[in-house]
């Protein structure tokens, strides 16, 4: 009996170990003379649960959620409490909370407050959850800040509801509101940027090519020229109160309608050519208020692997060619399309598969598509589901419908849970920092592309201002992999790394230069320094 429980002793010890597991050795050659994108931010979204923890939960708890989305700061062991996130998105509300029921949004927490009333006047107050989130990025130093509308106020719309009505291609707005739609969204931005709290970034559009006739949350459909005409008012609005905000156009809802010209979508695809290229009527360039930069949504473009990296490639050349000066942002992801490797984006999941499916869009996403701007769609989520980073419930795996009860009781308290998707995201958002340059890797075996996004991926950025490269590399085979450098002469020998597993969650450690390693299923952030 004693020889079959010392034999349970050692099989669990190198299981935990990694014993008997398959080393893959890989020669890197990181080239910091190759320069690519200036990273500009990693972000994400306070939509929709943010206005209901901020404004209700316990300080307690809703200060640790926003430790983990924006400290910068490292514990006694050196490991970081929070993935410092360098953008944070404020939803600027419709007004269909204040309808209640009447709304036709069934869900209360897929709702929003405005700030504009019926009779023409401001309530400050409103929105205060959302607020409180958006204070604590400021005092965090959150580098950027970015507020977007889902729909104009319900006052301005045809049907008088923040989503549009059925078989509609063009903004849900009265012929005579658009500018008036301008306004209200340039006095929300210098409201706040009196407050010392502003905005420097405001996005007018959500998904434009979806109808948004269905009532599951805010939203209108928009055509390119609606959406010309609403930056033509939006500029002229920045411009006359001198605001510091800029103009971030964009928030395609799928890629491909950046580069394509859809038959279906014809009048709202096709966005590059439309509104990036000087020769085009609808040529946005021009607008001073305008940041030179256009977004677009990674929704359904991420399954299988070919499409993951043929749409980029071809997002890419298309930018290059209409016009390489503007920047791609990456505004927004979760977990949508059915795809073999983690189901789907229902059935939450907070280890480590969704976490590197993620964290293998957004290695693409970087080197690929050149995104200068990565997000991620909610921070919180209430639900059942793939699109949160941080989870709330009762007890139970998430809300699993928009009726349940639980659904009333987290407005107020309830547990809350980080992911491994939020530390993975943190291996980036953490340590890429805004003003990073991504250099050049090159990996010297035989696998092309399609095959190193289901095995070893590595990305490298250079970090002038502390004369460092930050790799960061996503495993996502079962087999860990010994990185070999070239031209280590070049380097110290000794380095940091962060390590984000099943067992880990941006876990701090140190290595030599010449005995770096990255487990199976992991996502490591490594720090070199270079010898001056």
């Amino acid at each position: 009996m004693q020889k079959v429980i010392l034999l349970f002793v050692v099989l669990l010890w190198m299981t935990a170990s990694g014993f008997g597991q398959k080393s893959n050795k890989v020669l890197i050659n990181i080239r910091p003379d190759k320069e690519y994108q200036v990273i500009h931010s990693f972000g994400a979204s306070d939509a929709w649960r943010a206005q209901f923890v901020g404004a209700n939960w316990p300080d307690a708890k809703k200060q640790q959620m926003a430790e983990w989305l924006f400290s910068k700061e490292l514990d006694r062991e050196g490991n970081p409490r929070g993935i410092g996130l360098s953008l944070w998105r404020f939803n600027i509300g419709a007004g269909s909370m204040e309808q209640g029921d009447s709304s036709l949004i069934v869900n209360p927490w897929r709702r929003a407050e405005c700030f504009l009333k019926a009779d023409g006047t401001y309530d400050w107050n409103k929105q205060k959850g959302q607020q409180w989130f958006l204070k604590e990025a400021h005092k965090y130093g959150v580098e950027n800040i970015l507020a977007f509308p889902n729909s104009a106020p319900v006052h301005f719309t045809i049907n008088g509801k923040a989503f549009s009505p059925k078989n509609r291609t063009n903004l849900n707005i009265k012929d005579d509101k658009l500018d008036d739609y301008a306004e209200f969204l340039a006095n929300v931005c210098e409201h706040f940027e009196k407050k010392g709290i502003g905005f420097d970034y405001l996005s007018p559009f959500n998904e434009p090519q979806w109808d948004w006739s269905n009532p599951t949350q805010e939203g209108t459909p928009a055509t390119n020229e609606d959406l010309y005409l609403l930056t033509h008012f939006l500029d002229q609005a920045f411009q006359e109160r001198g605001l510091h905000t800029r103009l971030a156009p964009g928030e395609t809802a799928e890629l491909e309608f950046l580069y394509e010209t859809s038959e279906d979508y014809a009048g709202s695809s096709g966005q590059f050519r439309d509104f990036l290229s000087p020769e085009s009527p609808l040529f946005i360039g021009a607008f001073k208020s305008v940041a030179p930069l256009f977004s677009g949504h990674s929704y359904f473009t991420t399954w299988p692997v070919e499409k993951l990296i043929d749409v980029r490639l071809k997002l890419r050349r298309s930018l290059d060619s209409i016009n390489p000066a503007m920047d791609f942002w990456q505004s927004e992801f979760c977990i949508l399309e059915d795809n073999d490797d983690i189901g789907s984006g229902h059935q939450r999941d907070l280890g480590m598969a969704t976490a590197l499916y993620v964290a293998r869009v957004i290695h693409h996403d970087l080197t690929l598509a050149n995104a200068t701007s990565w997000q991620w769609w909610t921070a919180i989520t209430q639900c059942n589901y793939k699109d949160g980073l941080i989870y709330l419930d009762n007890g139970r795996e998430g809300i699993p419908s928009q009726q349940h009860p639980d659904n009333e009781k987290l407005k107020y308290d309830g547990n809350f849970h980080d992911s491994k998707l939020m530390w993975a995201l943190g291996n980036y958002s953490r340590f890429v920092r805004p003003g990073m340059v991504r250099v050049g890797v090159e990996i010297n075996d035989e696998s092309d592309l399609y095959e190193r996004a289901r095995s070893l991926m590595v990305s490298a950025y250079k970090n002038n201002a502390a004369n460092e490269l930050i790799l960061v590399a996503v495993n996502y085979s079962g087999s860990s992999h010994i990185l070999e450098l070239e031209d280590t002469e070049m380097f110290k020998e000794v380095v940091r790394t962060y390590t984000t597993s099943e067992k880990h969650d941006l876990a701090f450690s140190t290595s030599r230069i010449d005995d770096l390693s990255v487990a199976p299923e992991s996502v490591k952030t490594i720090i070199i320094k270079i010898i001056e």
